[in-house]
C-alpha cells in the first residue's frame, strides 16, 4: 500500500498576527479549547487550511518544546498561487482554522558541528533548529541571508536569544565583505559536520552545489525546499497508471497530473503542496520508469525508482504504464 499516512486535523485560533519584516507576517496559533498542542521536533511543518480553500505548508519556527502554541511566518510571494496572499489578506487575529499535526521531513540529525543556512523565509525551520541545538549544547553556527535588513524577519528575537553570538547576517544590499562566502563557511567536510539548508531554489542549488564541490557526503547535507523546480512540460504526453489492488487502468493526459486523475476516479490520496515539495502524497510504484519532478526525494531515493510524488511526477517518455501500490 501507499506509504502516506493520514494525520488527525486540529482546530486552532490565530492568537496573534504580527508584521515581522517587509512582506513577512507571523501567525501565533493556539488550540481553540486551550489544550496543549501535539509535540513537534525541529524542522517540522504543519498544513494550514486557508479561508480560500487552499492547503499550504509552513515550517514551525518556535522552540520545539513549546506545547502552548505554534508559530509560523509567511512571505507574501508576488507569484503566489493563493496561499501566501490568503494568509496576508484574509487571516486575522481571532480566526479559527484547521491545521494538520506536525510532521517532519527535515530532521535535525545528531552532529558534532552543525552549519545552519537560511535564505529569506527559509530561516523559519533553521530558527527552530538553532533553539534546539542551543538547548542541547551542540556546537553550531547560523548564517541568515536576505536581500536587505528591512526584509529580515525575527531580528529582535535573534538579538535577545541565547544563541545570538552564533548568528551571522549576510545582506545582498550590504558591503562585499559581509556577503556569504559559501566555500569558506562550509569548509572541509568532516564526518561529524552536518549542513542544514533551507531557502529559495537558486540559493539551495548554490549552497548544495558548493558542498558537493568541496567533497561533502550526501549523508551530511540536509535540505528542505519550499518551491517547485521549473520543468519543461512541452514534451509531455499521455500515459497510463494501473491500480495494483484492483487492476483498474486510468489514462493521464498530457495536461493532467496523476493526483487529478486519481481524485476524479474516487481515490482520496492525501495531497497538500501540489508542487512536489512536502512529500504528503508520496506513493510507492511497483512497475514503470518514473520521471521525477519533485524537490522532496534525494537523488539516491529517486534512483531506486520505487516511490514518487504523483502531484508533479510522471512516467518517463517511452514508459506506457506506471503500476501504483494503491
Amino acid at each position: 500500500m501507499s506509504t502516506t499516512t493520514t494525520l488527525s486535523p486540529l482546530w486552532v485560533r490565530v492568537l496573534a498576527k504580527r508584521a515581522e519584516a517587509e512582506g513577512i507576517c507571523s501567525l501565533e496559533l493556539v488550540d481553540v479549547d486551550g489544550r496543549e498542542l501535539p509535540p513537534f521536533s525541529a524542522g517540522s511543518h504543519i498544513d494550514l487550511h486557508l479561508p480560500n480553500g487552499l492547503v499550504r505548508q509552513y515550517s514551525l519556527c518556535n522552540h520545539p518544546e513549546e506545547r502552548h502554541r505554534y508559530l509560523v511566518a509567511v512571505l507574501r510571494d508576488p507569484s503566489s498561487r493563493g496561499g501566501s496572499s490568503a494568509v496576508h489578506e484574509l487571516l486575522k487575529e481571532g480566526d479559527v482554522l484547521q491545521i494538520s499535526e506536525p510532521r517532519n521531513h527535515f530532521h535535525l540529525v545528531p552532529a558534532q558541528h552543525a552549519i545552519l543556512l537560511g535564505g529569506g523565509i527559509g530561516v523559519t525551520p533553521i530558527l527552530c533548529m538553532a533553539e534546539r541545538l542551543r538547548q542541547t549544547n551542540v556546537q553550531f553556527e547560523m548564517h541568515y541571508c536576505t536581500r536587505e535588513p528591512s526584509r529580515t524577519a525575527f531580528q529582535a528575537r535573534i538579538a535577545a536569544s541565547s544563541f545570538a553570538d552564533r548568528v551571522h547576517y549576510h545582506f545582498d544590499s550590504g558591503a562585499p565583505e559581509q556577503k556569504l562566502d559559501a566555500r569558506t563557511t562550509l569548509g572541509t567536510p568532516e564526518a561529524g559536520k552536518h549542513l542544514f539548508v533551507c531557502g529559495p531554489n537558486g540559493f539551495m542549488d548554490w549552497i548544495i552545489g558548493t558542498a558537493r564541490e568541496l567533497g561533502w557526503s550526501e549523508d551530511n547535507i540536509h535540505r528542505e525546499y519550499f518551491a517547485a523546480a521549473e520543468v519543461d512540460t512541452s514534451f509531455d504526453g499521455s500515459f497510463q497508471i494501473k491500480i495494483a489492488s484492483t487492476g483498474a487502468v486510468l489514462t493521464v493526459q498530457k495536461n493532467q497530473t496523476i493526483t487529478q486523475v486519481l481524485e476524479a476516479d474516487g481515490f482520496n490520496l492525501p495531497i497538500s503542496c501540489e508542487q512536489g515539495v512536502c512529500g504528503t502524497c508520496l506513493t510507492r510504484v511497483l512497475e514503470g520508469a518514473i520521471d521525477h519532478r519533485d524537490m522532496f526525494l534525494t537523488d539516491a531515493e529517486r534512483a531506486q525508482n520505487d516511490q514518487f510524488t504523483p502531484c508533479v511526477s510522471r512516467a518517463k517518455t517511452g514508459c506506457k504504464t506506471l503500476v501504483l501500490d494503491l
